[in-house]
């Protein structure tokens, strides 16, 4: 009999052989062919999650990290909103100081000591950070047109963070009052 017996009797073993295959075997065999289809098409989704983070948002009330230094720091406080995806998207920054540096007043953040009003260019996004970066009007503190930025946040409410480098300055500042989402 040869290796390539397509015989009657051949076929036959080959049955019997199969038909007498525990079943769990061919459980088991059905199980891995199902991952060996299904796994490619399951990396497939993930990238395609991975790829769908991008989106940035967030508004709220912060306050300057060390107000503005030196040895007698003024508080700051900024009202901050953005939106932005992988198209492009908006950002702004409104810094308010006191008025006085102390004394009657001083806790009255009543002037406008910096506003960045821009256009987001591009989003890096995580999913816990982003960095988002284009071009802005500043007035005030750092004044000028078509000034790049870049604003680091970090998702969430109270205590997460904004990042502000614009103008030769950069701000750390700390989430008051509001929400920051990165999807």
């Amino acid at each position: 009999m040869s290796a390539h017996d397509n015989s009657f009797p051949s076929g036959l073993r080959t049955w019997l052989r199969y038909r007498f295959v525990p079943s769990w075997w061919r459980w088991a065999g059905a199980v891995l062919i199902a991952l060996a289809v299904v796994g490619p098409v399951t990396s497939v989704v993930v990238t395609g999650e991975t790829a769908k983070h991008g989106r940035v948002s967030g508004a709220g009330k912060t306050i300057i990290e060390g107000g503005t230094g030196g040895t007698a720091p003024v508080p700051v406080t900024t009202l901050v909103a953005f939106h932005a995806d992988t198209q492009g998207g908006d950002f702004e920054c409104l810094a308010l100081a006191p008025s006085g540096a102390s004394g009657k007043g001083s806790g009255e953040f009543d002037a406008n000591v910096m506003y960045v009003t821009g256009k987001v260019t591009s989003v890096d996004a995580d999913g816990q950070h982003a960095s988002l970066r284009g071009t802005a009007t500043v007035t005030g503190l750092g004044a000028g047109e078509n000034v790049p930025f870049t604003a680091r946040v970090t998702a969430g409410g109270s205590g997460a963070t904004v990042t502000l480098s614009v103008s030769g300055f950069t701000f750390r500042e700390i989430l008051v009052e509001g929400h920051i989402a990165i999807d």
